[in-house]
């Protein structure tokens, strides 16, 4: 598959609603390297290339991306019914679900998969992760900050789930991910390579949301690393609008300011008990690369729904 895809993941930060934007700076290239994943978004909505790697240094989540790819049935098959006795889910919390139906999507089931269950290999790893993921508020993947989020209107039922999954496998097929350093993945890119660079945003409280997350040095770490890579590679980097930021990438070619509406939908219950329709939000950042940048139409024409 090499057609345009939703990710399959919610994703604090994520770049779902400025996929339009970015990809009208993004240039014909061969190799296409993400050094943070995240929920990779401009990954699945943009065509494949020769080659492509997904890095991500959180290990919890590159193991869902390497079951998906390498193990979609299987996990498609944890998260239904039948595999409440082996994955040890307590059956009172399934008792009304049918034997080959996806589990529900219950406050009770998020619970348990969040302070209760405890895996015992990689797919059950990846299962309990992909569960909370399409059930937390927001897809916050942090234990501590980790609510219900789920609603039959504004999220994506379960019924929907292996579907998801397939089309993503399809899409992940010959893709290499890894969980490296940033360091390792963009000093050992190809020459040529294109790499699309979102890191976590320099002014934020990142974590109240990830499992890992940047140090004030690390930001200095990175900026140093492009720079000695700025050469051979051709670098787009998103980041939070800030004099700071500005001031770090000041050798770059060019930034540019970039606003987008993104709607967060409070479906979990911190609102009187009650779902809410989406808010709708303002995302600010700058668009930093270090080469010469025009309108690349062609990636639009690919993916008129974008347009």
């Amino acid at each position: 598959m090499n057609s345009s895809i939703n990710s399959p993941f919610r994703y604090a930060g994520g770049k779902f609603y400025a996929r339009k934007l970015i990809l009208a700076h993004i240039p014909k290239h061969t190799a296409y390297i993400e050094p943070f994943a995240g929920g990779g978004s401009i990954f699945f909505t943009k065509p494949k290339t020769d080659f492509n790697q997904l890095n991500d240094i959180d290990e919890e989540l590159t193991n869902v991306y390497k079951t998906i790819r390498d193990f979609p049935n299987e996990l498609i098959n944890f998260l239904k019914r039948n595999t409440v006795k082996q994955s040890r889910i307590p059956s009172k919390l399934v008792e009304s679900v049918l034997i080959g139906e996806p589990l529900p999507a219950t406050k009770e089931l998020h619970t348990f998969f969040k302070s209760e269950y405890n895996p015992t290999n990689e797919l059950e790893r990846a299962g309990r992760w992909f569960y909370l993921n399409r059930t937390s508020y927001s897809g916050i993947m942090n234990v501590k900050n980790m609510y219900w989020g789920y609603g039959d209107k504004f999220s994506m039922q379960p019924k929907n789930w292996p579907q998801n999954i397939l089309r993503t496998s399809q899409k992940l097929q010959s893709v290499e991910i890894t969980n490296l350093d940033f360091e390792n993945v963009i000093d050992n890119a190809p020459d040529g390579a294109l790499l699309f660079i979102d890191p976590p945003y320099f002014n934020a409280d990142q974590d109240k949301f990830y499992q890992c997350y940047f140090s004030k040095d690390d930001h200095y770490r990175l900026a140093e690393c492009l720079r000695r890579n700025n050469n051979r590679l051709r670098l787009f980097i998103t980041y939070d609008n800030t004099p700071a930021i500005r001031e770090l990438y000041s050798w770059m070619l060019e930034m540019h300011d970039k606003e987008w509406n993104y709607c967060i939908q409070r479906t979990d219950d911190q609102k009187n008990g009650s779902d809410k329709k989406g808010e709708r939000y303002k995302g600010k950042e700058l668009f930093i690369l270090n080469y010469n940048s025009v309108q690349q139409n062609q990636l639009m024409v690919a993916f008129p729904e974008l347009a």
